[in-house]
C-alpha cells in the first residue's frame, strides 16, 4: 500500500469523479483507476462505486473514509517534522543513464551546491529499467533517462523533456571517419574501427541495432554508459554512437580527445528527460534541483 493511493481515493471522493481527480493529479484517467483496483484488490473490498454516469465512493468506502483521512494527515505531520529537521541537511537521489551526465549534470549540481550547501547529492549510475523501479519504490528522488521519438511514456512518472537531439558518431579527431563530412550504417560495420556499443537495456543499443538492420560490426566492444564510450573512444579503441547533447560540451570534447560526426539515416530524435514519481508532495530540494535541471537544459541545448 502506498501512500498516494489513499490520497487518490480523497481526491476522488472529494471531486465526485475519476475524471475529475485525474486531471486535479495530471494522471490519465486509467491509470488512476488501475491504481484504485489495485488498492481495492489489497484490501479486499471495493472502494468506488462504477457507473456509466461515473465513480462515486461505495458504502464500504465511505465507512474507511474516515482512516484513510486519519493516514493522510499523519503522513502529513511526519513530513512537516523530517522537513524541519532536514531543513539543513538532506539527501536528494538522482539516478542516471549518464547519456549527458558530463555536459548537463555537473553544471547543475554545481549549481544546486550554491544554493543548498549543506545538502548532499547522491548520484546513481543505472539503466532505465532500474531507475524506474527505484523511483517507484522511493530508493530515488529524479530520474534522467532517454527515449527515442515516439516511444511510450510511463503513466506512473511525471515526465519533463530537457534536450531533444540526434544520433551522431563519436570519434577521435585522427580517425580516418574524421575526415568524412558524414558517416553511415555501412561505416560502422567495416574492418575500419572496432564499434563501441552500449549494453541491452539502453536506448542507444535499442537505436544501433534499428540502425544496422540486425546485422553484427566486424568487431565490436560493449560497455555500461555513455561516459565510459567516449573514454573508450579517446583512447582510440573505436567509434561509438551517442546522441549529440551527449558529445557538444564534453571535457573530452572540449579538449580535442574526441569529435563527431552527423550519421547518414539518422531520421528518429533522441530525448533526455527527467522523471519523478507522481505524488501530492515533493520536497523542496528535489524541486529546487528539478527547476535547475530544466534552466541547466536551455543553456546546454545543441
Amino acid at each position: 500500500m502506498r501512500i498516494e493511493q489513499l490520497e487518490y481515493i480523497a481526491a476522488v471522493t472529494r471531486l465526485g469523479s475519476l475524471r475529475g481527480a485525474a486531471e486535479e493529479l495530471h494522471l490519465s484517467q486509467p491509470a488512476l483507476s488501475e491504481t484504485v483496483r489495485n488498492l481495492e484488490r489489497e484490501l479486499g473490498v471495493e472502494l468506488l462505486e462504477r457507473k456509466r454516469s461515473g465513480a462515486k465512493i461505495s458504502d464500504e468506502g465511505r465507512e474507511l473514509l474516515p482512516h484513510i483521512a486519519g493516514v493522510i494527515e499523519a503522513v502529513d505531520r511526519l513530513r512537516d517534522a523530517a522537513g524541519d529537521q532536514h531543513r539543513v541537511s538532506r539527501m536528494v537521489r538522482l539516478g542516471t543513464v549518464n547519456t549527458a551526465t558530463v555536459p548537463l549534470l555537473i553544471p547543475v549540481i554545481r549549481a544546486f551546491r550554491a544554493t543548498h550547501p549543506v545538502t548532499q547529492v547522491e548520484v546513481v549510475g543505472a539503466q532505465q529499467g532500474d531507475i524506474h523501479r527505484a523511483l517507484l519504490e522511493g530508493s530515488l528522488d529524479l530520474g534522467l533517462v532517454n527515449y527515442l521519438r515516439g516511444d511510450d511514456l510511463p503513466p506512473d512518472f511525471e515526465t519533463t523533456e530537457l534536450l531533444r537531439g540526434r544520433p551522431v558518431v563519436c570519434v577521435r579527431p585522427d580517425s580516418p571517419l574524421a575526415a568524412r563530412s558524414s558517416v553511415g550504417a555501412e561505416d560502422l560495420l567495416g574492418e575500419g574501427e572496432p564499434l563501441i556499443v552500449m549494453r541491452a537495456g539502453y536506448v542507444m543499443h535499442r537505436y544501433i541495432h534499428r540502425l544496422l538492420d540486425g546485422r553484427a560490426p566486424s568487431f565490436s566492444y560493449s560497455t555500461d554508459g555513455a561516459e565510459m564510450g567516449k573514454l573508450m573512444v579517446a583512447e582510440g579503441l573505436g567509434v561509438t554512437v551517442l546522441p549529440d547533447f551527449s558529445v557538444i560540451g564534453d571535457p573530452l570534447e572540449r579538449g580535442g580527445a574526441i569529435t563527431h560526426r552527423p550519421l547518414v539515416g539518422a531520421d528518429t530524435d533522441v530525448l533526455l528527460v527527467i522523471q519523478r514519481r507522481r505524488t501530492a508532495s515533493v520536497p523542496r530540494a528535489v524541486r529546487d534541483l528539478h527547476r535547475l535541471f530544466l534552466r541547466g537544459a536551455r543553456a546546454t541545448a545543441p
